[in-house]
């Protein structure tokens, strides 16, 4: 079982529509919850690109991971941006 730090990134696993969220997303473990008989669970909270948070989503541990060196920031767009 991989156990993962508070505030560290974290790549999402699994497509979480209802979130607007997709595999391959980056978020920032924010707390842990232990739950006895059950998978460790974890809320993750995911930002857009100017810090702003777009979900906070608590969810078993088997739906992320830990980046790697070989992993590489990508961007995709949601919607038309506005440009303020």
């Amino acid at each position: 079982m991989t156990d993962f730090p508070l505030f560290k990134d974290v790549v999402l696993l699994v497509d979480l529509p209802e979130d607007g969220l997709a595999t391959g997303d980056v978020g920032v473990v924010v707390e842990r919850h232990d739950v006895h008989g059950l998978e460790t669970g974890y809320s993750v909270e995911f930002f857009d690109m100017l810090g702003n948070t777009v979900a906070v989503v608590t969810m078993p541990a088997s739906a992320f991971r830990r980046p790697t060196a070989v992993d590489r920031p990508v961007v995709r767009q949601i919607a038309e941006a506005v440009i303020a």
